[in-house]
Formats: C-alpha cells, sequence, structure tokens
C-alpha cells in the first residue's frame, strides 16, 4: 500500500463494500460518509484530503457535499486524478470545470441499459394504454373506473428516440420485439452497425413524425428544455411521450399544458423537473403514467454501478485510464 496517495469515498457502498476494501492493496481509503458542504469544502482547505488522487462520488451523495460545481472542484485537493461517478446522469459535476484542472471524470453508461430500458418499456406500455385509471380504480373498489378508455397497440406504431446510446439503443431494441418501427436522431448519425435498422431523421422530422417519442439524453446546456411547447406543437395529435433520461429535458409546464389540451395522450415519466417535488398537473392527470426515478433500482444493476465505478477508480489510480470516461472529455483527447 502506497500511504502517500489515498482515494476517498463519498457517501456509501451498499452491494460492493468487499471491492472498495480491496483497493486498501493501492492506496489509501478515506470516507466521507456524513457532513454538510460547508464542512466538506473546510476539510479540503485544512488539507485532509491533500494526499487524494481519487474519488468516489454518486448522485445520492450530492446531499452531503452539494453539486460538484466550479467552487467545489476548485477547492479539491491538487494531487486529485480522478473522479469516478455513480450514475449514468453526470449534470451536477462541472466536466469543464474539472477538464480545466485535469481531472478525469468517469460514470456508468453500460452498467444501466438495460434496467432503464426496462423500465422506459414499462412507462411506455402503461402510457399507451392509460393504465394509471383502471389501477388506481381497482385498488379503490371502483374496478376500471369511470375514466376508463380504450388504449394503443404498441403494434405498428413508430418510436422516435431522442438520443440513440447504450440506453436509447437497448429501448429500441425491446420495442422491435414488441412490432414497432424504430426511428431516430442524434447530433451525429451512427454506424449502420450500432443503428441496427433504425432510421436517422432530422430532430424536426422525429418530432413531427413519431407516435411514441422515448427520450435518452444526457441533460446539458443544449438539452435542457429541449422539448417544450414549440416541439409539441409539432408533434401529431395523440402522442406518447417516456422520459427515463433527466427531468428538465422537458418543460413540465408545457407538458402538463399538451396533456390537458389532447396533443399528448399520454406520457410515462420516471425523472421530474424539481426532483423529489412533482408538478401538480402531472400528478392530478390520471393520463400519466409516474414512478419516482426508479430506473436503475434493482439489485443487479445498483451492484453493476458500483462495480463499474470501482474498476473506473483502479484504472485511474493505476494510470491507465477510465474505462467510461464521459464523452466530453473523451472528444478532447
Amino acid at each position: 500500500m502506497t500511504s502517500s496517495r489515498a482515494a476517498l469515498l463519498i457517501g456509501k457502498i451498499t452491494h460492493s463494500r468487499k471491492e472498495w476494501e480491496a483497493l486498501g492493496s493501492l492506496v489509501s481509503l478515506k470516507e466521507y460518509g456524513s457532513g454538510s458542504r460547508t464542512h466538506f469544502l473546510e476539510q479540503c482547505q485544512s488539507g485532509v484530503f491533500d494526499d487524494v488522487v481519487g474519488i468516489y462520488r454518486s448522485n445520492e451523495s450530492t446531499r452531503l457535499t452539494g453539486p460538484f460545481d466550479k467552487e467545489l472542484v476548485q477547492a479539491l485537493p491538487n494531487s486529485l486524478e480522478t473522479i469516478a461517478h455513480n450514475g449514468a446522469g453526470y449534470d451536477n459535476i462541472d466536466i469543464s470545470a474539472c477538464t480545466e484542472r485535469q481531472i478525469q471524470v468517469s460514470s456508468t453508461p453500460i452498467a444501466v441499459d438495460d434496467s432503464t430500458a426496462d423500465t422506459a418499456m414499462f412507462l411506455m406500455l402503461g402510457a399507451l394504454r392509460r393504465v394509471t385509471i383502471p389501477f388506481n380504480a381497482i385498488r379503490k373498489g371502483g374496478w376500471r373506473g369511470k375514466g376508463f378508455q380504450l388504449g394503443h397497440d404498441p403494434k405498428g406504431k413508430t418510436l422516435g428516440v431522442l438520443g440513440l446510446g447504450g440506453i436509447g439503443r437497448a429501448v429500441a431494441q425491446r420495442a422491435k420485439g414488441f412490432g414497432m418501427t424504430i426511428q431516430y436522431h442524434n447530433r451525429n448519425r451512427l454506424t449502420a452497425e450500432l443503428e441496427d435498422g433504425a432510421r436517422y431523421v432530422s430532430f424536426e422530422e422525429l418530432l413531427k413524425t413519431s407516435d411514441v417519442l422515448s427520450l435518452n439524453l444526457a441533460l446539458n446546456a443544449n438539452t435542457r428544455h429541449i422539448i417544450s411547447k414549440p416541439q409539441f406543437d409539432l408533434m401529431k395529435d395523440g402522442v406518447v411521450i417516456v422520459n427515463t433520461a433527466r427531468g428538465p429535458i422537458i418543460d413540465e409546464a408545457a407538458l402538463v399544458d399538451a396533456l390537458n389540451s389532447g396533443k399528448v395522450f399520454s406520457a410515462g415519466l420516471d425523472v421530474f423537473e424539481e426532483e423529489p417535488k412533482v408538478h401538480p398537473g402531472l400528478l392530478e392527470n390520471e393520463n400519466v403514467v409516474i414512478v419516482p426515478h426508479i430506473g436503475t433500482s434493482t439489485w443487479e444493476t445498483q451492484k453493476g454501478m458500483e462495480l463499474l465505478v470501482l474498476d473506473n477508480l483502479k484504472s485511474g489510480i493505476q494510470g491507465k485510464g477510465l474505462i467510461t470516461q464521459v464523452p466530453e472529455q473523451k472528444q478532447k483527447r
């Protein structure tokens, strides 16, 4: 063990504690399991973490330190080389600030693909059937409920995937099994192998021609409210919206209006703009199928995410680079 180098765990490891402790053969192990942003910054400034070369953090650990924004990144020790983040989304990390300091950042895109895609299909099928109405009614003794109406089959429908990355491709693969036709839009067209039969279309055409729209893109300054009133206006009447990415990708107030007007037939949502707060208009509308950000909430996926974070951390500590480095940094190589 090299005592002059350390790894810092912020928050908890639930499923892979032994693997974390095994890193002790390479570096000292430090943990920050409770505290506040103010206290964490004080610890940084006092030199407590001056030997830390790698940090394990997660979306959940944000409650301890706040976001890894520019202020916090600038306060991190000069020794730091790697931030291994547990989560496919990393909008609470200022990647530009990390890059300026030559700190490499990884996330967990591979580990979450299947679980998130399963959740997307669950929400899609539920939204197509507008399942909330009968689901709530039968529990209250009302059988199918007064507002019950016929839903739609997925077969023969066109699924538009906005963001055909790992999760988007996993959604498309599953949707094809239900007889759906797949089209997609990315900033750049994929290879034929990665498209796997999906048709590449412009953003505008995706909005105009999709029966179901699945949002599977990262949240950043360019994608915040990428779906708002002008985009809803372009969509087919009766479109179904599914979001398992990040809440702020959709302008929730505009979505509520589109649902109330009937422009949007139904929506399946796992993420929300101001989590854990949910727009009242979504809670009140029984044409919305909602779950509280549980897209990766399985034993298998949670352990897989932890192991991938640790693999990234170990690889970074050993000077081998990161396995799943965030694309913003890979593109700058």
